[in-house]
């Protein structure tokens, strides 16, 4: 097991390490995900399917992008077939987003790919590392905790991977 230098504890440089670490992994996962959607459909499908039916406006404020680019977003979701919009039934002039059966499949079978390449390493490692890997997953989801921004779903609301 490698050890962790002192100058490595210091905050800036552990946070420095962690930054690109945990940028990396994200981006191996989407490579695994092989979903064929980019990280902002992915995201913004995942947000339909956890807080559906949404309107454009209410899945702009969760991705927390501008309108415009959530319409056009959901625009490209409905053309793939993976979300449905249908009129507000209390706003005509606006609509509500819903997952498909499609989009729901598609998230799933991204989360399995990830979570079986994730899977296959993680049993490589020594029971002790994959304790202290534990541990770490723990430590980092209290770190996440501390600095959501009050308008940001909580972890329990948050999917494993997306």
């Amino acid at each position: 097991m490698r050890t962790i230098s002192s100058d490595l504890v210091a905050p800036e440089r552990l946070a420095g390490h962690l930054r690109l670490t945990v940028a990396r992994l994200a981006r191996r996962l989407r490579q695994e995900a092989g979903s064929g959607l980019g990280p902002t459909l992915t995201a913004a499908l995942a947000t339909v399917e956890r807080h559906g039916p949404l309107s454009p406006s209410a899945l702009a404020d969760r991705e927390r992008i501008r309108r415009p680019s959530a319409t056009r977003i959901v625009a490209k979701l409905e053309d793939e077939g993976l979300v449905l919009r249908a009129p507000d039934p209390d706003d005509r002039r606006s609509c509500r987003v819903t997952i498909t059966p499609a989009g729901a499949a598609r998230l799933e079978e991204a989360r399995s790919r990830k979570a079986a390449f994730l899977a296959e390493r993680v049993a490589a490692l020594s029971p002790e590392d994959r304790e202290l890997l534990e541990r770490a997953a723990g430590l980092l989801d209290r770190l996440l905790e501390d600095a959501e921004p009050a308008s940001a779903p909580s972890p329990a609301e948050e999917p494993a991977t997306t």
